[in-house]
């Protein structure tokens, strides 16, 4: 990590939400690094964020997690202080499978050759392909408020498209949204996250400032748009073969959702998950789509003791 970005980090509260845990800037790929927080003791834990966010999601759930596992916490590639690639013409530079390789490589970079994974939203998206394809590295598994990408675009409604409007238009050709994004991206995470059913109360102002920071440097509402395009086309593609040749989780996996959310309203996450994971168990939770800050102590309460191996 550079002294401009550590000084960043501390201006903006990343590094106070963090407390604990160390920056670093780890090469993953050619050209593409990812900052990455980490800390800790015991077994290692991955944990991936979401859309519009960066890692500081889990900063609630830091002070407990690190008293169990040893976390590794980055920026996906495309979002936060990790690097931003251009997209490809396939946008397969920011297929699911090509950043849930990142974070292999991330965490054999660090030590670790075999790691469990708590992510949410479009890391969770990440996490799913990265147990599919690397599913030996994979210890255990919760993903947060999804279910398979293939199943909710097969499955989308009127409903679905209005709630979750930014999916179809994340995906538009460049450079139509990444100019509508940049030209204010404070109000892009306000009125994207604002827009929930919680609202942004749940939110430490801080970590809300850093998110915004993040979305306003140079090449991250490409990255965000990426990330989405490669969602509504390869990532289906390898959906599609993996239903195609009949690959399926096979990580002990816990699904958890918000039952006040989209997600909970249109599908139903735990039938998903079923059809293509062997060992799998979820229920819903008491708030909205941003569980890591809206109910952390649920969370905690849920996940801890599968992460753990103990009860459910």
């Amino acid at each position: 990590m550079t002294v401009t970005q550590a000084e960043l980090a501390v201006e903006t509260g990343a590094a106070a939400l963090m407390a604990g845990l160390a920056p670093q800037q780890v090469l993953v790929d050619d050209g593409v690094q990812l900052h990455t927080w980490v800390g800790g003791q015991g077994p290692a834990l991955l944990l991936v964020h979401g859309h519009p966010q960066t890692a500081v999601i889990w900063h609630r759930l830091v002070p407990e997690l690190s008293r169990h596992f040893t976390l590794v916490v980055p920026d996906l590639r495309g979002y936060g202080d990790s690097s931003k690639p251009r997209g490809a013409a396939d946008h397969a530079n920011y297929s699911k499978r090509r950043m849930a390789r990142d974070l292999l490589v991330l965490m054999q970079q660090l030590g670790h050759g075999r790691f469990s994974v708590l992510a949410h939203d479009r890391g969770a998206r990440v996490a799913h392909r990265l147990a599919m394809d690397h599913g030996p590295a994979v210890e255990r598994l919760v993903l947060l408020d999804i279910a398979p990408t293939l199943a909710m675009y097969e499955q989308t409604n009127e409903d679905f498209a209005r709630a979750y409007w930014h999916w179809f238009f994340l995906i538009q050709p460049a450079p139509l949204p990444e100019r509508l994004i940049e030209a204010d991206a404070a109000a892009y995470v306000r009125d994207v996250m604002g827009g929930r059913s919680a609202g942004l109360g749940p939110f430490d102002a801080r970590a809300l400032g850093e998110y915004m920071r993040c979305l306003a440097l140079p090449g991250a509402a490409h990255g965000v748009c990426e990330d989405y395009r490669a969602a509504a086309g390869i990532d289906l593609v390898h959906e599609r073969e993996d239903r195609q040749t009949g690959l399926r989780l096979s990580v002990p996996l816990l699904v958890l959702w918000g039952e006040q959310g989209v997600v909970h309203r249109c599908f139903e996450p735990l039938k998903e998950w079923q059809k293509i994971a062997d060992d799998v168990r979820g229920w819903p939770l008491p708030c909205g789509h941003y569980i890591a800050e809206e109910a952390p102590q649920a969370l905690l309460d849920a996940a801890l003791p599968f992460l753990q191996g103990r009860g459910a």
